[in-house]
């Protein structure tokens, strides 16, 4: 009897263990991440504090690509102290982004005059799956949803805290109405 309540212990411990592993996992936020820009500097995501982020996963042949003229209006428009647009171009889908960080550089700001932040080119989905899309698409890690990434332009909204608050699929214009409300706040 006395091995079943020590066994029964153990197990109680190591689910409430298990459970705030999970609940610490979930607590990360946007904050904890650093990654690189696509000119290779160092960008801490903690500088973002106090912004409303909208991460994008671009390509530049992708039917979406010219997606990057609406991103680029709506970050004129309303990017600065309160809004910010990080573009990560990732190669995920049918070899939409090939190109090194150079082309694509050269590519958003030629085709697009893209003036929103790039990051360095990632991988958005599979085995090599950036932390910080893992943090995206995972309730495990970013406590409000699961989520997958579908294909390039998926967008996904982060409240001024770091918190992951919605995504938004390919086909949604960066110009919509939900997308404007969100950062309207309405």
């Amino acid at each position: 009897m006395r091995k079943i309540i020590i066994l029964g212990l153990t197990v109680l411990s190591l689910n409430t263990y298990c459970q705030s592993t999970v609940k610490n996992k979930a607590m990360k936020t946007l904050y904890d991440f650093k990654t690189k820009t696509i000119g290779g500097k160092e960008f801490d995501l903690s500088s973002l504090k106090g912004k409303k982020v909208m991460i994008v996963n671009t390509a530049s042949k992708c039917g979406f690509t010219p997606q990057y003229k609406d991103l680029e209006e709506l970050y004129k428009s309303y990017g600065g102290d309160k809004f910010i647009i990080i573009g990560f171009p990732a190669n995920n889908f049918a070899n939409q982004e090939p190109g090194s960080n150079s082309d694509i550089q050269n590519f958003c700001s030629l085709n697009y005059g893209v003036t929103f932040p790039m990051m360095s080119k990632i991988s958005v989905k599979g085995d090599d799956i950036d932390p910080i899309y893992q943090w995206l698409t995972l309730k495990a890690y970013n406590g409000k949803m699961d989520s997958e990434v579908k294909w390039n332009f998926q967008k996904y909204l982060i409240d001024e805290q770091g918190n992951l608050v919605d995504v938004v699929d390919s086909k949604t214009l960066p110009g919509s109405d939900k997308i404007l409300n969100w950062i309207k706040g309405k």
